[in-house]
């Protein structure tokens, strides 16, 4: 490094021009933090090689790390490195031939029309006869895979989050503690009304009423839980038959999620609209804390990856955990 100038002031300057373009870099900062403390405690002199970055990545986990977390921390210097090189140009770049790929976020199955279809049809012939469980599942199922709601965010909707006048629902329970407004498409909000007249049958109604409720026995008017919904719809998989396309093993309930964003950006697309320009829409519809996590969408998924090339691969941030 240049005698004027430190390893960590160039980390500060780096991330300063970073974030004055809206990218946040929480994990990148901390980790560049690190690397700086790294070199000077190892008295480094001159440009910055890829075996004195090596060193600082197998550190990951105190010391414990496999080699995936090596080449993670490794893959979040390369963009620093190779900015650093129009200051020090003799500043190595490193590559994958250190600790291999960093293994990427598994890929969801994206449902097809046709298998959302068939799963909604399965959910009527769900017993017992003239109970409120099939129109619970069938509009729970639909409701997700319509707005791509997490299923926490499903189930903590109460009855008052559910504004069908003025279409729209407010999301109180996000992953990351966040409230958001949710809007309803037409077709949705009529839905969402002929559910609430079947549970009004069933269930009083109260402010405290969760939307989605349990339909039997004594629990008849609490919340649905969780695991009761992934045995349900556990039980209805295995019926349709389905081929996993994804490498999750299985399909999942989550990738009724992903699948509605991959419709909307497909649509997008094929529309000739400009995806970038409506990126931070489709997170801040989706709840994702970081754009990058939606991002992720065009560079990790087979149906996307062939639209849009690579043009969007540098706003994909692979070393940050997503936030799905």
């Amino acid at each position: 490094m240049s005698a004027r100038v430190s390893l960590q002031a160039r980390v500060e300057q780096y991330l300063a021009e970073r974030r004055r373009v809206g990218f946040e870099l929480s994990t990148m900062g901390h980790g560049l933090a690190s690397f700086a403390k790294h070199v000077q405690a190892a008295e480094h002199r001159g440009p910055l090689t890829v075996d004195l970055m090596a060193a600082w990545a197998r550190q990951g986990r105190g010391g414990h790390g496999d080699r995936a977390t090596s080449a993670r921390r490794l893959k979040m210097l390369r963009p620093f490195t190779a900015w650093l090189r129009q200051f020090e140009p003799a500043t190595e770049v490193p590559d994958e031939a250190v600790f291999g790929a960093v293994p990427g976020r598994m890929t969801p199955h994206v449902y097809r029309e046709p298998e959302i279809i068939e799963l909604l049809s399965a959910t009527r012939k769900l017993g017992p006869a003239g109970g409120l469980r099939p129109a619970v599942m069938e509009t729970l199922f639909g409701l997700i895979a319509c707005t791509g709601l997490r299923i926490s965010e499903a189930l903590g909707l109460l009855d008052t989050d559910v504004d069908l006048k003025d279409g729209v629902m407010t999301i109180r329970q996000s992953k990351f503690g966040k409230s958001r407004l949710v809007p309803l498409h037409p077709s949705a909000v009529e839905v969402l009304a002929r559910y609430r007249t079947q549970r009004a049958r069933h269930v009083r109604s109260t402010p405290a009423l969760p939307f989605f409720v349990a339909s039997r026995g004594r629990l008849l008017g609490q919340p649905i839980g969780d695991r009761q919904v992934h045995r349900i719809f556990e039980d209805l998989r295995r019926q349709l038959g389905w081929v996993d396309r994804g490498s999750h093993g299985t399909p999942r309930i989550h990738d009724l999620r992903h699948a509605f964003a991959v419709r909307r950006l497909v649509l997008w697309h094929e529309q000739g609209l400009d995806i970038g320009q409506r990126m931070l829409a489709l997170s801040t519809y989706l709840g994702h804390v970081k754009v990058s996590s939606t991002y992720w969408y065009l560079t990790g998924v087979p149906e996307l990856m062939g639209l849009v090339g690579q043009r969007f691969e540098r706003f994909a941030n692979p070393w940050e955990d997503g936030d799905e």
